[in-house]
């Protein structure tokens, strides 16, 4: 690795640089400054040339994202990936390998888990379609970013820093992407700023989102605040007159007593979510109160509940019990100087530092090296992460379950132990179940709120202990997706029944490949073993084993013969001189070429619909002509049986024709979900020529669908593409029960 940090000997710090690195030089004296600035040199060059939408140097960007992390106490690791955080997404002069030679591994894999993802606009997409691949670039990206958080929580510190400085110049930007940006940064960037406990971006990125979605109310509560602060800030200074003078008398030594704001949004929150009027939002201002020790801070509790009567049910001891995020406050409610609540909050300035900056916070500074603190309530964060990813099928999935189970409002509960978890609001003992372990839930049959058995669709309360009562031959009941709130304990629900499903599919294919090969001669044996299945499942996208490749034969996703021939060594043998041909007819009929008979009409079999691609016979009728079937059709088995004589052999290749197909589809009924299918088709210029849908007692509904499809690659493509939803259960092809509208 690169030591020493050369810069061209004519290159003079500017102005801003030596500001930032003064602010470093004052926090730690062990700092690595040379090598910070060395980061802003390079940046420097890269970036040059490049301006931002305002039409300032772009290197102003990086800079000011780096002050935010000095600001946060951040490491020189973190400093220097802020300084060339967009080096590899926006410079292709600067490769991974020279940040990884000059400033480590710890810099590269920071640099890369806040770049985003590579996409190229094509120009045939139109603007639905265009807008349907940003939607999925951008989950991809977070998903990429919150997996890389998982091993390294500062990436998430650098990107916020990132999407704050953004947000801060977000004016020079047209009026759609302003919209879009400060959307996002609502739904996703301050719930995940308040998740890691970093509350001084947390509420500057809300109150900024707030300005850019909605200018006018943010205007006129602005307006209303700044008229009634000077008689707020003289009662509040009343108060800590009063609260100083008893903290003396006690001899309790105060490191800080001031007024805190309630920041806009918050309070335009309140006034929309519980329908208060401006006139009777009381608590507009709150006091917090910083106190040398732990003991002091319950000493101080008393003296501020002496001095001002508390207000019942509103005191909470997050000292004692921490919130998941490592905050930690005493929180209490009295009536101040004008009888008008006043809320207040009691703390060390451990936990003021915690309650500020968060998970960045935790970072500590020993001998040039960053550690990082491995406390519980991270890990629990990290397993999270990772169970979202292994849970979700496609980014669309990851993104639902982020949002709903990361960003939601929140409801903290206790084990037995005393161990705190956190989830989303109106959560039930099913959730809870999931959230400690799948297996939990799996094996769930009651609950004991504080000690009392309680439904399993009881809402959970803050501060409720609950007990598990499991059986190990239990299992879920669907009826549990009506009431569960988290993503991550619906998504194992779908999963356990799509198991099921999966299992039942598998022993069906498994049955059919064993007639095909018995029917050959062959010994089933031989080529349905463990080893010579998975051959062919590695042979296939999105197979992991043989029971995945049971199951498409079950489906009608792959055919028998196809497998049977993998399983064998061989290919699929091209049509010989005997062999029929379908072609088509001026009036569109299907007939046949074969051994010198032209134009013989024929129909598809009504009970089996076969299309191009599938492994098909012919039957010779009496006075009807040919009927194709597929050969797993039962009645093209019945006919191989009583009258072998009348069967034809032929192939169908794609003829650039489409034939009508059935599908059913059994999934979890929530809204949305036929959009979603219906998208799926429209993308692929697929049509649907008739549909029923058919709602279940148990919580599901099935689909029945008919699609015009070219050959059995373009079904295969659809059906993938629609399981790929986290509430599909199963989707099959049907044997010639076609939906009628």
């Amino acid at each position: 690795m690169v030591t020493a940090y050369d810069i061209s000997h004519d290159w003079e710090d500017p102005e801003e640089l030596h500001g930032l690195l003064q602010s470093i030089r004052e926090q730690r004296h062990d700092a690595n400054v040379r090598r910070i600035r060395y980061a802003y040199f390079l940046a420097e060059q890269a970036h040059k040339g490049q301006t931002r939408s305002s039409g300032e140097p772009y290197i102003i960007h990086p800079l000011a994202v780096a002050r935010i992390l000095v600001d946060l106490r951040m490491d020189d690791d973190s400093i220097c990936a802020a300084l060339l955080h967009d080096v590899l997404e926006d410079c292709p002069e600067v490769t991974a390998e020279q940040l990884l030679r000059i400033f480590g591994e710890d810099v590269l894999h920071l640099v890369e888990g806040v770049t985003k993802l590579k996409f190229t606009h094509q120009e045939m997409l139109t603007d639905r379609q265009r807008a349907a691949a940003e939607t999925t670039r951008t989950a991809e990206t977070l998903r990429k970013m919150l997996l890389a958080m998982a091993q390294d929580f500062r990436v998430m510190v650098i990107k916020l820093a990132d999407r704050l400085h953004n947000m801060q110049t977000l004016g020079a930007l047209p009026p759609e992407k302003r919209t879009r940006i400060a959307s996002e940064t609502l739904d996703i960037y301050a719930p995940l700023a308040a998740r890691l406990g970093i509350w001084q971006i947390k509420w500057q990125l809300e109150d900024l989102s707030f300005q850019a979605l909605h200018p006018h109310e943010y205007a006129e509560v602005r307006e209303r605040v700044s008229k009634t602060r000077k008689q707020r800030e003289d009662e509040l200074q009343e108060a800590i007159l009063v609260l100083k003078r008893r903290f003396e008398e006690r001899g309790v030594k105060i490191v800080e007593i001031r007024g805190r704001p309630k920041h806009l949004y918050s309070i335009f929150n309140k006034m929309v979510k519980q329908g208060v009027k401006f006139e009777e939002i009381y608590d507009l201002l709150a006091l917090r109160i910083i106190v040398e020790s732990i003991p002091d801070c319950y000493v101080a509790l008393g003296i501020v509940h002496e001095a001002y009567g508390p207000i019942p049910s509103l005191f909470y001891d997050y000292i004692a019990r921490p919130k998941p995020n490592g905050y930690q406050s005493l929180h209490t409610k009295v009536l101040g100087p004008s009888s008008q609540p006043l809320e207040i909050q009691i703390r060390t300035l451990q936990m003021h530092e915690i309650a500020e900056h968060g998970v960045a916070a935790h970072w500590t500074y020993k001998e040039g090296k960053t550690s990082i603190d491995e406390t519980k309530r991270l890990s629990r964060l990290r397993e999270q992460l990772f169970d979202w990813s292994s849970d979700s099928r496609s980014s669309s999935d990851f993104l639902r379950s982020v949002s709903t189970d990361l960003f939601a409002e929140q409801v903290f509960v206790f084990t037995p132990k005393g161990d705190v978890i956190d989830l989303p609001k109106d959560s039930t003992p099913v959730d809870f179940a999931f959230r400690v372990h799948t297996q939990l839930g799996l094996t769930l049959v009651g609950a004991k709120i504080n000690g009392s058995i309680v439904p399993l669709p009881t809402k959970l309360q803050n501060g409720d202990v609950v007990e598990l009562i499991t059986r190990s031959n239990a299992q879920p009941s669907l009826d549990w997706l009506e009431f569960t709130k988290s993503a991550h304990a619906r998504s194992r629900i779908r999963a356990f029944f799509r198991k099921i499903t999966k299992t039942d599919d598998a022993q069906r294919g498994k049955e059919a490949l064993d007639k095909e090969l018995k029917s050959l001669g062959l010994d089933p044996r031989q080529y349905l073993g463990d080893k010579e299945v998975q051959r062919v499942a590695d042979q296939m996208d999105s197979c992991e084993g043989p029971a995945d490749v049971f199951a498409r034969v079950a489906t009608g996703q792959i055919s028998v013969q196809s497998v049977v021939a993998k399983l064998r060594g061989t290919v699929v043998e091209q049509p010989t001189a005997d062999t029929i041909q379908l072609t088509k007819t001026k009036e569109g009929k299907v007939a046949l070429t074969a051994g010198g008979m032209e134009n013989v009409l024929v129909s598809r079999g009504k009970c089996c619909n076969p299309i191009p691609g599938d492994e098909v016979v012919g039957y010779v009728t009496r006075g009807r002509g040919i009927v194709i079937h597929r050969k797993v059709c039962p009645n093209a088995m019945a006919y191989q049986s009583s009258e072998p004589e009348r069967l034809i052999p032929y192939s169908w290749p794609p003829d650039g024709n489409v034939y009508t197909v059935g599908l059913k589809i059994v999934s979890i009924n929530r809204t949305g979900l036929l959009m979603d299918i219906s998208t799926v088709l429209g993308e692929s210029k697929t049509n649907v020529s008739a549909l029923k849908v058919k709602t279940l007692q148990n919580h599901t509904a099935e689909i029945d669908l008919t699609i015009d499809v070219r050959d059995t690659e373009h079904l295969s493509q659809l059906m993938a593409k629609i399981s790929n939803f986290g509430d599909i259960i199963s989707i099959l092809r049907m044997f010639g029960r076609v939906a009628k509208s």
